[in-house]
């Protein structure tokens, strides 16, 4: 869940995920689908990639929005 709402407060799509974290849009759907797990090292780069646009994750289960640290969309 917090993926997809990371992505919401970017405005970014499944794509544009895939894009800047450098991994397939399969591998978003596939994990956002409940499909599969990804490995650490894939949970690794979706994480720097919301972090360099902004994203901030909370205790628990919550994200937020932060001053964008780079490319937004």
């Amino acid at each position: 869940m917090q993926c997809r709402a990371a992505r919401g407060l970017l405005d970014w799509t499944q794509n544009d995920l895939a894009r800047e974290a450098g991994v397939s849009a399969l591998t978003i759907r596939n994990f956002e689908g409940g499909r599969t797990e990804p490995n650490p090292a894939t949970m690794t780069v979706l994480r720097l990639a919301f972090e360099r646009a902004g994203i901030e994750f909370l205790d628990g289960d919550g994200v937020k929005l932060t001053a964008p640290k780079g490319r937004r969309k």
